[in-house]
């Protein structure tokens, strides 16, 4: 997508300008792999004889992201504006997909058999399916696809209520993608909403009981027994500006939770939570535990709220130095 946003904490056009990015919940999810050299591939529909969408293009291709596999069809670019939250000022997101070369898109448009050659690991977000009702239909045959071919599948349930506009609810939709998912990541909104499965947990009192998030995570398993494992990841919202930041696994197994982190001044929390997915895709892949996939996801994406814009800019080693560090933010000299 397009991302259009106020500079710094301005409000929509208080100057009469709009800074242009680009991002989107997969992409991040592929740029921030593609910087910790895993092979990695985008597939979308974006608009034909487009410059716009060329220069995403572009712009994925200059963080070694392979855009081979992206198709060209009818609509327009998709678009998100953000205005970033302050203090007491939450964040706004307004949404504008309608008729986007994605929404547009329908099963069996694309050639999968071609997509997914010598693919590993599967990545998709709820936020596709909740842009039209036949983007719904080619997610999950994306999924059903990838599964048949032995591929591991990872879904971040991302719920968002300003996109289920099209006729079904979430909850109508989702529990079939995550019954052709390996691995689901949330947080506990998404999980109410999205799956239908509720749970007694307040983000707004100050301290999380873990207690209540590993009922939640076992509920869930108990629901989906194909599941290896599903995180959620722990904000607490004590301003725009000041979140508390950590994360929990259920692999039926254990119940694992990660160091805390408490962050005062948010740059950006946008694509925080797809720095988290790309940190546990990297560390079940090529870390020992699924603890310390945990860890370096919970690490890569406490940094994402320091850089501005939708993707992960930090490196493997810098994600090492906060977990070795414990976060002090000293200069490196």
């Amino acid at each position: 997508m397009l991302r259009l946003a106020p500079p710094g904490a301005e409000r929509f056009l208080q100057s009469p300008q709009l800074l242009a990015s680009f991002g989107g919940g997969e992409a991040n999810v592929a740029v921030a792999l593609a910087q910790f050299g895993l092979p990695s591939r985008y597939v979308t529909v974006l608009p034909e004889k487009n410059a716009i969408a060329d220069a995403a293009i572009a712009e994925l291709r200059s963080f070694g992201v392979d855009t081979s596999k992206i198709s060209l069809g009818k609509g327009r670019m998709g678009v998100y504006y953000v205005e970033a939250g302050a203090n007491q000022r939450p964040s706004k997101v307004i949404y504008d997909r309608e008729y986007s070369a994605m929404a547009m898109a329908k099963s069996g448009s694309l050639d999968w058999d071609e997509i997914f050659q010598d693919a590993a690991w599967y990545h998709i977000t709820g936020i596709t399916p909740a842009i039209s009702a036949s983007a719904a239909d080619l997610a999950l045959e994306s999924l059903a696809r990838a599964r048949a071919k032995g591929i591991r599948t990872s879904c971040d349930l991302n719920y968002r209520k300003n996109l289920w506009k099209w006729g079904k609810r979430a909850e109508e939709v989702m529990p079939s993608l995550v019954k052709q998912t390996d691995f689901a990541i949330a947080n506990e909104e998404d999980v109410q909403m999205a799956l239908g499965i509720r749970a007694d947990v307040d983000v707004h009192s100050g301290k999380l009981d873990h207690t209540q998030y590993e009922r939640l995570t076992g509920k869930v398993l108990h629901q989906y027994p194909q599941l290896k494992a599903i995180a959620i990841t722990l904000r607490e919202s004590k301003s725009a500006s000041h979140n508390g930041w950590s994360a929990c696994m259920n692999d039926g197994k254990a119940f694992l939770t990660s160091r805390h982190y408490e962050i005062t001044h948010i740059v950006d929390r946008v694509g925080s939570g797809d720095s988290f997915a790309a940190g546990l895709i990297f560390g079940f892949q090529k870390l020992e535990t699924h603890r310390d996939a945990l860890e370096f996801a919970v690490a890569l994406s406490c940094l994402k709220h320091s850089i501005a814009g939708d993707f992960s800019r930090s490196t493997k080693e810098e994600v090492e130095s906060l977990l070795n560090s414990g976060g002090s933010g000293r200069v490196e000299r």
